[in-house]
């Protein structure tokens, strides 16, 4: 196989489920660790590989691939008999990509309102006005979003539409383990479905919103089963957690279980 290159960042949500899908398949890669902090997506380097300055992006022989859910696919072309997650026959596959599209379009923005409120807001909050406009229109995909945030942080409705869809988002998961008899969301094998997901799931119990599922015990035992497996572990390597690098939030979790 040619080289690789995945351009990401330790902490993003996008990059997790890229980072699992290459370590599933064991492919072989080079990983470039942006911060995106600092800005590093908006170098005109990678602007080059990646013109909407957002991560991961990966390059497979020179070309660039990017968007987390494009990825997974092409990943999936390129080796379909290595750790296979993706159905052959068309109407599998179109199901697959119907139950991606849901958890793109409903958890997955979602879970960046609490994200930013609960972890990075402290980071804009010490930007003036000024550099935090600049900021904002620097950014090709997200500058709307970070207007919205401001450097007072989302406003409650905000925050609880978007927990209001994470619910949706852990309902659906429910109901797809029950209809496919499980382990995984498409029933016996793991699939790009699962690998989408992930990492909403993940986050949501970084920041202590693992709550959400206390009534939907089926998706606790399906991240417990997601934990265990070889790929995960390589993929949340020391860092990958927020709760890692933002101490006011570890004391947040700490202070919560003993309550």
């Amino acid at each position: 196989m040619a080289a690789i290159v995945l351009h990401n960042a330790p902490q993003s949500t996008c990059s997790q489920r890229v980072r699992y899908a290459l370590h599933a398949k064991d492919i072989a890669f080079e990983e470039v660790k942006l911060d995106l902090f600092s800005g590093d997506q908006l170098k005109p380097d990678y602007l080059a590989i990646n013109p909407n300055g957002v991560v991961p992006a990966l390059v497979h022989d020179g070309e660039p691939v990017i968007d987390s859910a494009v990825i997974l696919e092409y990943l999936e072309d390129i080796l379909p008999m290595v750790a296979p997650m993706r159905p052959t026959d068309p109407r599998g596959a179109a199901q697959v990509r119907a139950m991606m599209r849901f958890v793109d379009e409903v958890p997955t923005p979602a879970v960046r309102i609490p994200s930013y409120n609960l972890a990075f807001l402290p980071h804009f909050q010490a930007m003036s006005e000024a550099e935090f406009q600049e900021l904002c229109d620097s950014k090709p995909l997200r500058r709307e979003f970070l207007m919205r945030m401001g450097r007072t942080g989302f406003p409650e409705a905000d925050m609880d539409e978007a927990l209001g869809r994470l619910r949706r988002g852990v309902e659906r998961m429910g109901v797809w383990l029950e209809n496919g008899g499980g382990p995984w969301l498409t029933g016996a094998n793991l699939s790009l479905v699962d690998l989408a997901v992930m990492p909403v799931i993940v986050r949501m119990d970084d920041i202590n919103l693992g709550h959400i599922w206390d009534d939907t015990p089926a998706v606790g035992g399906w991240l417990d089963r997601i934990r265990a497996t070889e790929p995960f572990t390589k993929t949340y390597y020391h860092g990958s957690l927020l709760t890692e690098k933002y101490p006011h939030l570890a004391r947040s979790e700490r202070a919560q279980g003993a309550a």
